[in-house]
């Protein structure tokens, strides 16, 4: 059976709300949303609803889980399968493989929310047919996914592109938000961040309010980090901050190309136009990152297990 075909289960958990879903290759069956509370009530009610999927649909072959993070994802380590050192209330060491190991017995693909959405671009999206690619979200938070040769990149932990630190404004005195770092990437553009230099909500900002030639300017310097850094095609760029303001997406390429300054042959303002995109697969880029973090592992565990094993995708 081919990956597109197999029935998949997969979450999405995000800090303030879940998605869970089941679908066939991108091919969604049925989804929910569920408020992201306490582990606790939060796991059960996802749990449920695949349950209650699996009743209608039949058994899944795999499960994907697109986390927040930060993650233990090294299979060595007694954190694997936790969210680690989180600041949200409540979740920190909760361990959410062995929480759906235990209860569905699938096998398991396991990775932070950008990570999926990375992959899910790749497999479906606009970064389909890039060796190395990037998917970056700016919202409530800021992380970053890096995909290499269709797998997520892994080492000493996962990457944490929303920590970098980036040159600031000479005179921006701006402290930052964020818990760990203050005026980090995630700590300067996210959304509570953009409300804490203007004091209003992100939405009601005018399009003409010197914080988005900040932002630009901060965003650009992490773009041109990373073209040099990791030499990406393709950086997709997500998350609730450009989603509702896609004009940004101009003076970022423009600011991106003068940070480089001729230095990588051939990528200028108009080439970047092609590499700093949106999503194509829009909202469902991390819902579709969990399936295909579900296809991964069924096709892992193929890969690995005899054909008498009761959990082997075949």
């Amino acid at each position: 059976m081919s990956g597109q075909d197999r029935l998949l289960a997969g979450i999405e958990l995000g800090g303030t709300k879940a998605i869970a879903l089941m679908a066939r290759g991108r091919n969604v069956l049925a989804s929910a949303r569920v408020p992201t509370t306490t582990p606790n009530e939060t796991l059960r009610a996802i749990g449920d609803r695949i349950e209650a999927w699996q009743r209608e649909h039949g058994r899944a072959d795999a499960l994907g889980i697109a986390s927040f993070g930060p993650l233990g994802l090294d299979r060595s380590r007694p954190d694997y399968g936790h969210i680690t050192s989180t600041p949200k209330p409540g979740w920190r060491q909760a361990d959410l493989v062995r929480h759906f190991g235990d209860r569905f017995g699938l096998p398991i693909g396991f990775d932070t929310d950008v990570a999926g959405a990375a992959l899910a671009e790749h497999r479906w999206g606009t970064a389909r047919g890039c060796d190395v690619a990037i998917y970056m979200t700016v919202g409530t938070g800021v992380g970053g996914g890096v995909v290499v040769d269709g797998r997520p990149v892994h080492g000493l932990v996962h990457p944490e592109l929303g920590h970098l630190r980036v040159r600031r404004a000479t005179g921006d005195d701006f402290a930052g938000v964020c818990p760990f770092h203050g005026d980090c990437l995630e700590g300067l553009v996210s959304g509570p961040a953009i409300g804490a230099r203007t004091g209003s909500d992100g939405a009601s900002i005018e399009d003409d309010h010197p914080v988005w030639d900040r932002v630009t300017a901060e965003l650009a310097e992490a773009m041109a980090m990373l073209l040099l850094t990791v030499s990406p095609r393709r950086i997709v760029i997500g998350g609730g901050v450009l989603q509702q303001r896609a004009p940004l997406f101009g003076p970022l390429r423009k600011r991106t190309a003068a940070l480089l300054g001729g230095y990588i042959a051939g990528l200028d303002e108009d080439a970047l136009a092609a590499m700093i995109v949106p999503p194509e697969l829009g909202a469902m880029a991390g819902p579709l990152g969990a399936i295909a973090l579900a296809q991964d592992a069924c096709q892992d565990r193929s890969a690995a297990a005899t054909a008498t094993s009761p959990n082997t995708c075949i």
